[in-house]
């Protein structure tokens, strides 16, 4: 072998190249990776990208950083999979000729040099066409001349040679990186997001049970909110045998509805509908004028059954039987789930369940579902999920999945790999500054962001947090700011979070007391209140300003003050910036210094002078001084957004 340089250290690069890196429509990739090679020869090296399916490789080289660290970047244009790879070489030509710098530097005469040059050129030319290889013909050419000495030593030195050398590398014996990588390119909602929950069946006066034209008249609504994504819990028959009733209880009284999660019952299964919610022919209506709002319906993918559940009789072998005959429920010891029976993903006819699951995938897309919040997929087989999901975006690239899955990080981790475009995470447990700066640098700075993007939800129908418990409307406020600021994706289940339900079961689990899972709520859809408007502000601020837009832009700064949290997120070019600043303390306010980092901002100047409008309150402060003072009162706003403009 004679290719000499080695690469090494390739990022971003996932297992080995075994999972895939995420990216949106045009966000920018960096590729770095560690080149070098013996001895002083000058190495060069290209970054390569191509469309999966596409012959073509495109080109770009990459630019030393020093250290034998390299880097380039590329965007991709389409969404579906993308390749890259990066190659490197001993550039002799561009050996040369920082040698001949060098020598004729020291006083050296150069006749010799310029015939070693002239066959480099020669040798170099022979790489490219015979057209686009002429600028080099004509330099070997006048390096040839013996009669022109100076002209030519002239012309090496000049900076348009020094251009050429770079425009045309000598490629001789590359090492090319053995492994192609991929990025997965999808929509932009797979980075930028609002989602608001509710239960359908709640969705009308409360009085009776609600159906998918009550949700078309929420839809306006929803829209003055101003989030973009509809999620419901699963629309398909209830079981009968073992519903559960109001609180969880064992046995549910009559007429009370269950849980939605127990999917399957006489009435159907999972490509069924519950027919107190109406038809297909009204979900395909709800989807359409859920359009027209500029939001998307998001399904509840539960791959779990009832009792009752068609599939239990018509395919026994996809359950687990225990030694007395009856089906094993579900259980997490010492919790049990006696309405829920699990699919048994060891079965022997494992192949015939997976391709189960996927037609029922496919189904609802064909009606017109293009994202899936997928019910504990951790749970599951992680290799299901990565061909269920990959088979499902071969033909349909723009299907989104969230993982509900607040599981172990490594498992986590492990869905995202798989497959999953979003994720939920442990948000709602981070309850000081300390912990949410460390967890949200985890997130966006290190591996984590190649692969996993979060979406923040302070609350669920399955977990009131203990912050939120006897909490007022500061808390409810301060959570909600924080989810829509620091993550680009972030939902609420929204009735209950908007009308403060701040109700836990007194079970010491982070559960609220009368769950909407096993009944039907009455709501006052006309109410507003400090939260309604929050919410609206929020929104309206995040798709006004593109730096929100994105989660992994973000930088934290300095404080004097532990309860106050200070954030900037930018866009690239510096053309939207974000300063925010937060106060953990929800019954006081707090005040303090903020430092101005001059290097995130790219001040270069010795003086500051930022003009900051906050975005809330629509106050505009001047600050001249390194450090500027802020105070926050939680009874009014507990954080400032402040749009920065440099004086």
């Amino acid at each position: 072998m004679r290719n000499r340089v080695i690469i090494e250290n390739v990022r971003p690069e996932i297992d080995g190249g075994r999972h895939f890196i995420k990216r949106i429509q045009n966000e920018r990739i960096d590729v770095q990776a560690n080149i070098f090679a013996d001895g002083h020869d000058v190495v060069r090296a290209s970054l390569h990208f191509r469309e999966s399916g596409k012959r073509t490789w495109q080109e770009v080289y990459m630019s030393s950083l020093g250290n034998d660290e390299w880097a380039a970047s590329f965007r991709p244009e389409n969404i579906g999979f993308y390749q890259y790879k990066i190659e490197a070489w001993i550039d002799h030509l561009q050996t040369w000729l920082n040698g001949f710098y060098k020598k004729q530097a020291d006083g050296q005469h150069m006749a010799v040099e310029l015939e070693i040059g002239a066959e480099l050129l020669s040798k170099t030319a022979a790489l490219y066409s015979k057209t686009k290889a002429k600028p080099l013909l004509d330099a070997e050419k006048q390096l040839r001349d013996k009669k022109g000495y100076k002209e030519a030593v002239k012309l090496v030195l000049s900076p348009e040679f020094a251009q050429m050398v770079l425009a045309f590398p000598m490629k001789q014996f590359q090492t090319e990186y053995e492994k192609e990588l991929r990025v997965k390119v999808g929509r932009p909602k797979e980075l930028y997001s609002s989602w608001y929950e509710f239960f359908p069946r709640s969705a009308g006066n409360g009085t009776e049970h609600g159906t998918f034209k009550d949700c078309i008249n929420q839809l306006p609504r929803i829209a003055e909110l101003g989030f973009d994504v509809l999620y419901l819990p699963p629309i398909h028959p209830i079981g009968e045998i073992n519903r559960k009733g109001k609180n969880n209880a064992v046995q549910a009284q009559d007429g009370e509805p269950g849980s939605p999660w127990a999917i399957g019952s006489k009435d159907g299964g999972h490509k069924s509908i519950h027919k107190e919610l109406g038809t297909l022919t009204d979900y395909k209506k709800l989807i359409r004028e859920a359009a027209k709002h500029d939001i998307e319906i998001a399904l509840d993918l539960a791959f779990q059954c009832a009792p009752d559940h068609p599939y239990i009789k018509e395919h026994p072998e996809w359950f687990v039987w225990r030694p007395d005959g009856t089906i094993a429920y579900a259980e997490n010891p010492p919790k049990k789930y006696q309405d829920i029976v699990p699919l048994n993903f060891e079965t022997k006819d494992w192949k015939n369940l997976w391709n189960e699951l996927l037609e029922v995938t496919l189904y609802w897309v064909k009606q017109g579902v293009k994202i899936f919040r997928v019910d504990n997929p951790h749970t599951k087989a992680l290799p299901f999920w990565e061909w269920m999901i990959d088979q499902v975006n071969k033909k349909h690239p723009e299907v989104i999945f969230l993982s509900e899955a607040f599981t172990r990080p490594r498992v986590m981790a492990g869905l995202a790999k798989a497959g999953f475009t979003q994720g939920y995470t442990y948000f709602a447990w981070r309850t000081n500054k300390e912990e949410m700066e460390e967890y949200l640098t985890e997130l966006s700075k290190t591996e984590w962001r190649e692969f996993f993007r979060p979406n923040f939800w302070p609350n669920t129908p399955d977990i009131l947090p203990y912050e939120l418990m006897g909490a007022g409307s500061n808390t409810f406020v301060k959570q909600l700011l924080l989810a829509a600021t620091l993550s680009s994706n972030y939902g609420l289940y929204g009735p209950a979070y908007e009308m403060m339900d701040n109700q836990g079961n007194f079970n010491g689990k982070e559960e609220y007391l009368n769950s909407e899972k096993y009944e039907i709520k009455k709501y006052d859809w006309t109410k507003r209140n400090r939260l309604t408007d929050a919410m609206t502000r929020i929104n309206k601020i995040r798709k006004e300003n593109p730096a929100l837009q994105d989660t992994y832009n973000i930088h934290f700064t300095r404080t004097d003050n532990d309860k106050l949290m200070s954030y900037i997120k930018l866009t690239e070019d510096r053309s939207n910036i974000i300063w925010c600043i937060a106060n953990f303390d929800t019954q006081n306010g707090q005040s303090g210094f903020v430092e101005v980092p001059k290097d995130v901002l790219g001040i270069t100047s010795q003086h500051v002078h930022l003009q900051v409008t906050d975005l809330l309150t629509g106050a505009t402060y001047h600050w001249f001084n390194d450090w500027n003072y802020i105070e926050l009162h939680p009874g009014k706003w507990p954080m400032h957004i402040f749009r920065v403009r440099m004086g």
